[in-house]
C-alpha cells in the first residue's frame, strides 16, 4: 500500500507513533472520506478483496468498499503505522437477517497500552471512532448511540446499534482470524445474484453528526433531530449525489456504464415498490 498517498486521500497529513488519539483520528478520517458502497458489484464482475488493490482504487476514487475491503485496507494501514491489529470473524443482524457469526463480516481490534479497542470501518452506518472493548461500554457517536456486551452466540462480543440505524447489531468472535477465512463469503456476497450487495446498489457515508444512505434511488440522511428522505428521479442527480454526498465520482465509468447503472438502480426501486404492493394486498 502507498501509505503516504492513502493518508493524503483521507486527509491525514502524517501519522505519529501509535496512540488512542492517533487511532481515533485515523478511524474517523477513514469513515468520513471513504464510502461503504456496492456500486462495484452491479455489473456481475465482483471486486478484489486484496488490500493493496482496493487501496489503489480508493486513492484513485474509483471505489469505496464493503466490510472485507474497507476493514482489510484499514488493517493494513494501521499495521504499517505500527498498530497491533487483529482480525475477527463476525456477522451482522438486520431487520431481514438474524444474528449469526458466519464470517460475513470482518471485524478489527487494536491493542494499545494493554487496552483493546473495537475498530470497524465496514459497517456502513457504524462506528465513527473506536470503542473500548469492555462489557457495558456505551458511546454516543453523534447521531447514534452504540453499546457493547458479551455475545449470546459465540465466545466474543456484541455491538448493539442505535434503533434509528439500519443495522440492529453485530456479533464477532474473540478468536483471531486471517484473510482466507473471509474469502468464501466474499465470493458469494460480491458475485451471487442472491447477494443483498448485488441485488441492491447502495452507498453509505458516516460524518460527525449525520449519516447518509443511498439504496437504489432512495436517499436517507439521518441527523440528531430528524431523518430526511427523498427519491432521486434523474440520472444527473443520481451521479451528483454519488460524487458530492458519497465522495464516489466514478471517474472510470463510461457513459454506457452510467446509463446501465441508472437503469439498474431504477429497476431495483420499481421492484421494491411492486413488492410493497404485494405485501400490502396480502396484509
Amino acid at each position: 500500500m502507498d501509505t503516504v498517498a492513502f493518508l493524503r486521500r483521507i486527509g491525514v497529513a502524517s501519522a505519529a507513533a501509535p496512540s488512542i488519539e492517533g487511532l481515533s483520528e485515523l478511524h474517523e478520517a477513514f469513515v468520513v472520506n471513504v464510502p461503504y458502497e456496492t456500486v462495484q458489484y452491479q455489473f456481475g464482475q465482483g471486486g478484489s478483496m486484496d488490500p493493496e488493490v482496493v487501496a489503489a482504487r480508493i486513492i484513485a476514487r474509483e471505489t469505496g468498499g464493503y466490510c472485507f475491503q474497507l476493514n482489510g485496507v484499514l488493517a493494513q494501514l494501521l499495521t504499517s503505522l505500527g498498530y497491533d491489529v487483529t482480525l475477527h470473524r463476525g456477522g451482522v443482524q438486520t431487520a431481514s437477517r438474524p444474528a449469526v457469526v458466519d464470517a460475513s463480516h470482518m471485524v478489527l481490534t487494536v491493542v494499545l497500552d494493554d487496552e483493546t479497542w473495537l475498530v470497524d470501518a465496514g459497517l456502513g452506518d457504524g462506528l465513527l471512532t473506536p470503542m473500548p472493548l469492555q462489557a457495558g461500554a456505551t458511546a454516543y457517536q453523534d447521531p447514534f448511540t452504540l453499546s457493547l456486551r458479551k455475545s449470546d452466540l459465540v465466545d466474543g462480543w456484541r455491538l448493539d446499534h442505535d434503533p434509528r440505524a439500519g443495522l440492529i447489531g453485530m456479533d464477532f468472535e474473540s478468536a483471531p482470524a486471517t484473510f482466507p477465512d473471509f474469502e468464501a463469503q466474499h465470493q458469494h456476497l460480491s458475485l451471487s445474484p442472491d447477494s443483498p450487495f448485488v441485488r441492491t446498489c447502495s452507498a453509505f457515508l458516516r460524518r460527525p453528526g449525520s449519516m447518509s444512505t443511498l439504496r437504489s434511488v432512495g436517499l436517507m440522511q439521518t441527523y440528531r433531530d430528524r431523518i430526511d428522505n427523498k427519491i432521486i428521479e434523474t440520472q444527473p442527480e443520481y451521479y451528483e449525489a454519488l460524487a458530492d454526498i458519497f465522495q464516489l465520482p466514478l471517474p472510470h465509468f463510461s457513459a454506457a456504464d452510467r446509463d446501465a447503472l441508472w437503469r439498474r438502480v431504477w429497476t431495483q426501486y420499481e421492484n421494491f415498490l411492486a413488492a410493497q404492493q404485494v405485501r400490502s394486498s396480502e396484509g
